[in-house]
């Protein structure tokens, strides 16, 4: 399925490999026409649901070059490194981690597999939650899955590298390509790329592409803070690229090295992080299967091994065609990085508690998503191959991209039942040009009718509005779900409204709102 979704965001203007007329660029992707579409409304939907719809959070767009003792303060420079690993008879290098991790999935695509059998055996009969809890193969599974997930933490915490390679080892782990167990020692690997200021040579013109957004929300912290107003607890938001050298970037859009972020940091009293922890690991939860995403397409992984700057992580991990995989992270980041920032600065970064006459540094709650990621999924969810009746009563198979119609790239599509009749195509361009005013509209003639929503479909298009002879003596037209394949007939002079509600962003706020 997933060479499909591939192909598919390709051939439809999703996703273009990156300087592809000289080869490409190896874990670089460019969005296309569709693709530019979807994502921008991805991350108007984030920044709604953050920004928009919280009076305590507000937005910023900080700098993607920032002073290099940023990056000093923050760690980055001392401790932003993965454990790096080759293989010497393939000459191809890994996380080390990684290699663990996959070895982890594996099993846990032993337990998919129990479970697919459940299903194939007893149907709708078959209980998954009442399985997964007392089936004794899957049981031993979860056990060995908590034990490797418990050791490499250990491992991980402690910067054991050599424990790590013995680990890996142990395993009996084999290089994905050549399947040779043939391993170097484990080293570390800093992940930021660096650049020159100007014509500065050396370490005082040292630059880094920033490896992460949060850092420019909290050198900013002071100057939100007094131009706001605002009172603890408060949030800041932010959206923007983000750069590592991963030692291996794979899995299409999952991982790579140019990326999107969307971060909030949620300043608040020291002893009430747990509460925004958990307030935040459950909104934003809520936020997902607002989308429709399948609940069980989703689960926590709470960190086995924490960051040195927090003292409580989880993920939010999606079912992707490659396994449960990291989509969103909310962590408790304590007070460090405002500290770390105030000692190396010289700039005190506190809170003048009105309530209680103190000054104190706030902690901070992080929720952090790859919106690259975030693409990803909504792809996975929409991608459907099925089954629908022709007109002329016969079935056929068609692809259809089932994107939420707020997130979909085009909301409409006007369509004259004939090219060739002028009066049709007049009428439908007419149409065509009032909605493209208010909706993302698009305009076809080409090819037959059936054809022309078949190509609707396969870029999610929620509704495709025909112009036909009828039009022309009652001025209605057919418009077309998507998903149902119901038609109704309605006066030309609803459908702008019809299409806008049917398709806007606050649908999908209300129903996170009315979750609360």
């Amino acid at each position: 399925m997933f060479k499909k979704i591939v192909a598919h965001t390709k051939e439809y203007g999703f996703i273009f490999p990156s300087s592809e007329i000289y080869d490409g660029l190896a874990a670089t992707y460019d969005y296309g026409p569709n693709g530019v579409l979807l994502k921008n409304n991805i991350r108007e939907y984030w920044w709604k649901s953050m920004v928009q719809m919280h009076e305590n959070i507000v937005g910023i767009d900080a700098a993607i070059f920032m002073h290099p003792k940023t990056w000093k303060a923050s760690g980055h420079v001392d401790a932003f490194n993965d454990p790096l690993i080759d293989n010497k008879d393939s000459k191809k290098r890994y996380r080390a981690d990684v290699l663990v991790e996959d070895y982890i999935a594996k099993i846990e695509g032993k337990i998919q597999k129990e479970v697919k059998k459940g299903i194939k055996r007893f149907g709708d009969q078959f209980d998954i939650d009442k399985f997964l809890k007392e089936s004794p193969r899957v049981l031993k599974y979860k056990e060995q899955i908590a034990d490797l997930r418990e050791r490499l933490g250990q491992l991980m915490t402690d910067q054991n590298w050599e424990g790590l390679r013995q680990f890996i080892l142990e395993l009996d782990i084999a290089d994905p390509v050549s399947g040779s167990r043939n391993w170097t020692e484990v080293r570390q690997f800093n992940l930021m790329f660096s650049t020159q200021l100007g014509n500065i040579a050396g370490e005082d013109g040292k630059l880094y592409l920033r490896p992460e957004t949060a850092q420019g929300i909290f050198v900013n912290f002071l100057n939100v803070l007094k131009s706001t107003r605002q009172k603890l607890p408060f949030g800041i938001a932010q959206t923007g690229k983000a750069f590592r050298n991963e030692i291996v970037a794979r899995q299409f859009i999952f991982r790579m090295r140019e990326f999107e972020q969307m971060e909030m940091q949620y300043f608040v009293k020291p002893g009430e992080e747990m509460k925004w922890f958990e307030y935040w690991k459950a909104t934003r939860l809520e936020w997902h299967k607002a989308l429709g995403t399948p609940e069980h397409k989703l689960r926590y992984h709470d960190h086995d091994n924490l960051a040195h700057y927090a003292n409580a992580a989880v993920d939010i991990e999606f079912e992707f065609p490659f396994g449960f995989k990291e989509l969103e992270g909310i962590h408790s980041r304590t007070d460090y990085d405002l500290k770390q920032h105030q000692s190396l600065s010289g700039k005190k970064l506190q809170y003048f508690d009105q309530e209680t006459k103190e000054n104190y540094t706030p902690y901070v709650v992080e929720t952090s998503i790859g919106l690259d990621r975030m693409f990803l999924s909504v792809l996975t969810n929409a991608y459907t191959e099925e089954i629908v009746p022709n007109a002329d009563g016969k079935d056929s198979e068609r692809l259809v991209m089932k994107i939420p119609a707020a997130l979909a790239p085009v909301k409409c599509a006007v369509l004259p039942l004939l090219k060739n009749k002028p009066e049709l195509t007049t009428k439908a361009k007419a149409l065509f040009d009032d909605l493209k005013l208010v909706t993302q509209c698009q305009y076809d003639e080409k090819d037959a009718i059936g054809r022309r929503y078949r190509r609707q479909d396969a870029i999610g298009t929620p509704f495709c509005i025909t112009i036909d002879f009828d039009t022309l003596e009652d001025n209605t037209a057919t418009i077309r779900d998507r998903d149902t394949l119901e038609q109704v007939r309605l006066p030309l002079e609803e459908l702008s409204t019809y299409i806008q509600r049917k398709t806007a962003m606050s649908g999908l706020l209300k129903s996170i709102q009315e979750d609360k």
